[in-house]
């Protein structure tokens, strides 16, 4: 059958079709895959291993991150975690590109680590699965990047109808999150994966929401509408705590060195397995048979939206399920977190709405209604995707009778996440740590690789504090420059002076002798900048605030004039980092040619005797593999782009491009000891 003879819409119509079809079919073997692995490990296991009581909670979650970890670390490390960075992330920079060996591996890993207790979801690795699919046949096509974005968008999107059954929050998820844009050219395409995927969710599962309400939920008086604000920023503190808390742990075990990876979800579920044993002791929360926070927890969160938890019991089970997602995907585990997401969110709307009934019983809806409204508010705060949000709860429940408390809650939740976390989700915190800053589906922020100390202008004109408007106004005329730094006496800077200030000035008519310091701008009134800062960081702040230089100073003198930043240094900036892009784009491509075994992003945090510790790139060249590209320096939360010239330091989280045959070499060459001295 030959492709040029069908039309164009035929064709996207038949993958997208296809995608469709392989994500539904593989959202079921996943879910088999957990019922028949949570069977075996709370059922079938504790039968037979009576005589060591519930200590079976520790041993199965241990044993299950051991298979995920060995899986992991040998076939598909992209399985790692939630998923949905990565294919951000394939998204972004490789044009959608996924081994094919992904959708496997993710299948097996997140299957085992959910199904034996670790606390996560499958909404995440379903999504990766389904894009992996979409990306394999894109790739079999020899289809052009846009056209495999395309159909990873529609696995995605697939993966999120055919769990949930949820299909208009499935193209939500894929256009808002994955994509990052609303676009009619994908548009048509994802609806119809999403479509044929929930049909086929639909026939083996049922057409029945996966919460059912117990009752109708409304606002009972106009004065709830002052509530739910209130309930959508505790949301974004709670995501907040909960993204942080996340990311802690993973940089936690991923700095764990002399430690085999492989070994560390193990570890994980060990932990994970010890707090399930020792918190009803503690908190008088008993379990049976499997720990409330085992799993994906949709039965604890059905007993919310039915009014049946205590407030003791929710804020217990809040605090333990953000400790215990945290183990289970900060050591490396496979799973989502969307479904801890929505946990949490339950057990907080609970909380909120059993604390307002002390005070406003008689206008306060059922619990049932803060706790939906609170899961939303809490996937919002974590996920920064207001619009999944607020279509999914409604698809979830079959009910949008509280949609108008829901939509305030939730845009609330995510405004104020997004102001802690300095715009940063759950899924792009993932990315941005290993230098990959996601907006719109693009990789756009190369600036954050470029240090201020690279491209600033070090030698300056200055003016003096005793300098008087007259000979201000001659210096502007004889350098033609439109702002000087100030200095006192001392030499130490006192301030500012720009072009604007004197012409603000001139129609005071002030005296030819005024000193300028009546006009400047003074120091503690002064938008500063740091030389091991980003251009990144110093071009935000000079966008935000319209100015044109800013005055760079020690970070332990801040009184030191170092040099300035201005627009011309911002252009050169941007061309360096436009120039280091380049030429890591140019070396992954080659990896990519010429590596049979597929490649990889790895990342290794540099120990504090290793050999790297205080030489530069180019000094180790000769260490590290052929086929490996050096794409990011995470360094004290700042991420800088390497060069021949960068020098390492201890404490540096290093994301290279490997081939995967070569990835053990990369981490063997980057945590090679010094070698001995000896003494004469």
């Amino acid at each position: 059958m030959q492709f040029s003879r069908i039309s164009e819409d035929t064709f996207l119509l038949v993958t997208a079709i296809l995608v469709g079809i392989g994500a539904g079919l593989g959202t079921i073997i996943v879910r088999s895959l957990i019922e028949i692995i949570t069977w075996f490990s709370f059922e079938w296991l504790p039968h037979f291993s009576r005589d060591i009581g519930k200590a079976f909670v520790v041993v199965v979650p241990t044993l299950g991150g051991l298979v995920v970890g060995i899986l992991v670390y040998k076939y598909a490390r992209e399985a790692k975690g939630h998923g949905v960075p990565e294919v951000m992330e394939a998204v972004a920079l490789r044009g959608g590109r996924i081994r094919p060996v992904v959708a496997v591996i993710k299948s097996l890993a997140s299957a085992l680590t959910i199904g034996s207790g670790g606390s996560a979801g499958s909404e995440g690795p379903i999504v990766q699965i389904g894009a992996s699919l979409g990306s394999t046949l894109g790739q079999a096509l020899r289809l052009s990047d846009d056209r495999i974005r395309n159909l990873v968008a529609c696995g995605a999107a697939s993966g999120i109808a055919a769990t949930f059954n949820t299909p208009i929050a499935g193209v939500i998820f894929a256009l808002e999150v994955i994509l990052g844009a609303f676009s009619v050219r994908y548009f048509s395409t994802v609806v119809i994966s999403s479509v044929v995927a929930s049909v086929i969710g639909r026939a083996v599962y049922g057409d029945l929401p996966t919460f059912p309400l117990p009752v109708e939920y409304g606002v009972r008086s106009i004065w709830e509408y002052a509530f739910y604000p209130i309930l959508g920023i505790l949301a974004a503190l709670s995501g907040v705590a909960f993204v942080r808390g996340l990311y802690f742990f993973e940089e936690a075990f991923d700095g764990w060195q002399g430690f085999p990876e492989w070994a560390k979800p193990a570890v994980g579920g060990a932990l994970l397995g010890l707090l399930a044993l020792v918190y009803p002791g503690i908190t008088g929360l008993d379990w049976d048979i499997m720990p409330q926070v085992f799993g994906s927890g949709y039965d604890i969160i059905v007993s919310a939206l039915n009014n049946e938890l205590i407030l003791s019991t929710v804020l217990i089970l809040l605090l333990l399920k953000i400790v215990a997602t945290s183990f289970t995907l900060g050591s490396g585990g496979s799973g989502g977190v969307f479904a801890p997401s929505l946990y949490m969110g339950a057990m907080l709307g609970t909380a909120f709405e059993i604390g307002l009934r002390q005070f406003f019983s008689d206008i306060v809806a059922p619990p049932g209604a803060y706790a939906l409204v609170g899961m939303a508010a809490m996937f919002a705060a974590s996920a920064h995707a207001p619009i999944t949000a607020i279509i999914i709860l409604g698809e979830l429940t079959d009910d949008q009778r509280i949609v108008l408390p829901l939509m305030l809650a939730v845009i609330v939740a995510t405004l104020v996440s997004r102001r802690l976390m300095r715009g940063q989700s759950i899924y792009t915190l993932k990315l941005t740590r290993r230098g990959v800053n996601i907006e719109r589906g693009r990789d756009v922020d190369i600036m954050q690789g470029v240090l201020v100390k690279e491209v600033m202008a070090s030698n300056v004109e200055v003016a003096s504090i005793d300098m008087t408007i007259e000979e201000l106004s001659d210096l502007f005329d004889f350098t033609h420059s439109h702002g000087f730094p100030v200095l006192d006496e001392q030499q130490r800077l006192w301030g500012i002076v720009t072009v604007s200030d004197l012409d603000r000035a001139r129609p005071k008519e002030l005296s030819p002798n005024t000193s300028l310091a009546a006009i400047a701008t003074r120091r503690e009134n002064l938008h500063i900048a740091y030389p091991d800062e980003t251009i990144g960081d110093v071009l935000m702040r000079l966008g935000l605030r319209g100015l044109g230089r800013m005055p760079v100073v020690s970070r332990q003198n801040p009184y030191h004039l170092l040099g300035m930043v201005r627009r011309v240094d911002i252009i050169s900036a941007y061309n360096l980092a436009v120039t280091r892009r380049s030429e890591i784009k140019d070396q992954t491509d080659y990896i990519k040619t010429f590596s049979s075994d597929g490649t990889q992003f790895v990342e290794y945090a540099i120990s504090r005797d290793s050999i790297a510790v205080g030489q530069r790139v180019q000094d180790i060249a000769d260490i590290l593999p052929d086929k490996c590209i050096l794409v990011s320096i995470n360094r004290r939360g700042q991420v800088l782009i390497p060069h021949g010239g960068t020098t390492f330091e201890y404490g540096d989280k290093v994301t290279a491009f490997v081939s995967s045959s070569e990835s053990q070499a990369f981490a063997e060459s980057m945590t090679r000891g010094k070698p001995a001295t000896s003494s004469a």
